[in-house]
């Protein structure tokens, strides 16, 4: 792999580069709460060949919106519902406009 691959990786929304550690300090957060919404089955980080987590981007926002709703009171098996059906939700809207773009021409 040469460093522009590398460098190319970064700008994935899935590769995982952010470990657990790193991952929660930027949101703010605490490593238990990564673990628990794992354990919630709303995010499932990648495991490093020394089986550490690894969170992408994409999985970064998903948690960040979790740690908004349970911030405000939501309990973390609700918060984690309501993200996954709100993911569900946004991407039935992205194909339904595609469906619409493309029956349009």
């Amino acid at each position: 792999m040469t460093a522009d691959d590398s460098f190319s990786r970064l700008e994935d929304d899935d590769y995982p580069a952010y470990t657990m550690g790193r991952a929660a300090e930027m949101l703010g957060t605490t490593q238990g709460f990564l673990r628990a919404i794992g354990e919630a089955r709303l995010i499932t980080p990648l495991r490093s060949t020394g089986g550490h987590r690894r969170y992408s981007r994409y999985q970064l926002r998903i948690a960040a919106r979790a740690r908004e709703l349970v911030d405000g009171g939501t309990p973390i098996e609700a918060a984690c519902r309501i993200v996954i059906l709100e993911d569900q939700l946004e991407e039935a809207q992205r194909i339904n406009a595609e469906h619409h773009r493309t029956t349009q021409l």
